[in-house]
């Protein structure tokens, strides 16, 4: 199986997609439903920005689903109760971890958003640390690699990391459940993974055309922007989180008509990033 693309850019921008595979590995070995677990994709992200490398920018695309590893997560974010012998690795003491853990979401997935458990087996170190090594390992090698070439190439880089989100929060999905969600949320991680103008910017351009915009509620941006967002070092990683109920049926993982409009919306915001110095604002 190729678990990742990575499509190399000459541009300051960076996209990655770490959560709209939807090829199942034949190790998976999950216990539910396959309509059910579906529901944990950012089904049809991929194909929104898919305009992305014409223009000149890096793009990277995991294909294993989320639920099988979860590649915006750091690698000690595991949940020990899963496995049916100890975990020798480090694992997070963090309250936001302990938190998306807590919650059956960390880098290996125990449930479901709405609280189906994907699994009726126990699951063994060697077969997770496989998964590492062929899914997060090269994952993350490419965002890294993309983005170091954009910096080296420009004295700055701008990542965009790429998301969807249900109309409504889900039961199991966040700390806050139920929540109607806006047309997109966008996160830095409360001002840590990218200058303050920059991702102003992307807000108001996304006002203007129109669309209801939350900053860092109820998503702040996880692992990814965490690891490659550096502002004081002109790595600025924004993540983008947009509502399923523009351009999707949330029941069939239809696309539908507004896909159109909406990937116009998302070209246009990439457009104004390649014109835009974050050095200058």
């Amino acid at each position: 199986m190729h678990y990742v693309t990575y499509r190399p850019g000459t541009t300051p921008l960076v996209l990655d997609s770490p959560h709209s595979g939807t090829h199942y590995p034949d190790d998976f070995a999950y216990a539910c439903a396959l309509e059910t677990l579906r529901t944990a994709e950012d089904t049809h992200v991929e194909k929104l920005y898919d305009f992305a490398p014409a223009l000149g920018v890096a793009w990277i695309e995991a294909h294993f689903p989320r639920s099988y590893l979860d590649a915006n997560r750091n690698t000690s974010e595991v949940d020990v109760t899963l496995f049916d012998e100890p975990w020798p690795e480090p694992v997070a003491g963090d309250p936001a971890t302990l938190s998306k853990v807590r919650l059956g979401k960390g880098l290996i997935w125990r449930a479901t958003d709405d609280g189906v458990p994907i699994y009726n087996r126990k699951l063994g170190v060697a077969e997770v640390r496989a998964r590492i090594a062929n899914c997060w390992q090269p994952y993350h090698f490419a965002v890294a690699q993309a983005i170091d070439a954009a910096h080296e190439r420009h004295g700055y880089s701008i990542h965009i990391n790429c998301h969807s989100m249900p109309a409504v929060g889900a039961s199991q999905a966040t700390d806050f459940p139920g929540l109607v969600h806006a047309d997109f949320v966008i996160g830095d991680r409360d001002q840590s993974s990218a200058s303050a103008p920059l991702v102003r910017l992307v807000c108001e351009h996304l006002k203007g055309l129109g669309y209801s915009v939350a900053y860092n509620h109820p998503y702040k941006g996880v692992e990814l922007v965490r690891r490659y967002g550096d502002p004081a070092r002109q790595r600025h990683s924004i993540q983008v989180e947009v509502n399923r109920k523009l351009y999707m049926n949330e029941q069939t993982l239809q696309m539908t008509d507004g896909f159109a409009s909406l990937q116009e919306s998302l070209r246009s915001l990439v457009q104004r990033l390649l014109q835009t110095d974050p050095r200058t604002l």
